[in-house]
């Protein structure tokens, strides 16, 4: 398992795996991804918050970071924190807990950069993942309800999303 920032030749593969990410979303969710605005994901990739996961050279898993969250996490958002954002799975290789995975990367990352909380949010009814992240150590934190999402993809227009929290110098279980 290797991680390493994606590379604008990975847009076509970033934006596959975006699409295979809402089909599967149709299947377990009343709620899914509304898309993504390809000029943000080339400014990530740009910036080296875009990060792709490759197993035997394939793209395995994808997932963004970002260093500010403020529409989100509102007075929270003090530049001490990553956001890890859209993770997505290859469905060749669901079912590996790249969360998890991802989470012990984050530590080292956030770390090594001075952060000291790595967080996540998602939809504040998606029970299973809300207790799927409590299971990578994540803090549940509560509910927020978005008063402003420009800027944002569409899917956070008025959304209710759970926010999480872990320390980056947390020893993992």
């Amino acid at each position: 398992m290797e991680y390493r920032n994606s590379e604008i030749d990975d847009l076509e593969s970033i934006f596959d795996l975006y699409a295979a990410a809402v089909e599967y979303q149709k299947i377990v969710s009343p709620k899914q991804w509304q898309g993504f605005d390809t000029e943000m994901v080339k400014i990530e990739i740009l910036d080296n918050r875009q990060w792709k996961i490759l197993i035997d050279q394939q793209i395995a898993c994808i997932f963004a970071i970002t260093f500010d969250d403020k529409l989100i996490w509102g007075d929270r958002d003090c530049n001490d924190a990553i956001y890890i954002h859209r993770i997505v799975t290859n469905p060749k290789f669901r079912g590996a807990q790249f969360v998890k995975h991802i989470v012990a990367w984050a530590h080292g990352y956030a770390t090594s950069i001075g952060k000291k909380y790595i967080r996540m949010d998602t939809w504040g009814d998606n029970q299973k993942l809300i207790a799927y992240y409590q299971t990578c150590g994540f803090q549940f934190l509560g509910f927020v309800t978005l008063e402003a999402s420009e800027g944002l993809p569409a899917h956070y227009s008025t959304a209710t999303l759970s926010l999480f929290e872990l320390e980056a110098n947390q020893i993992l279980k």
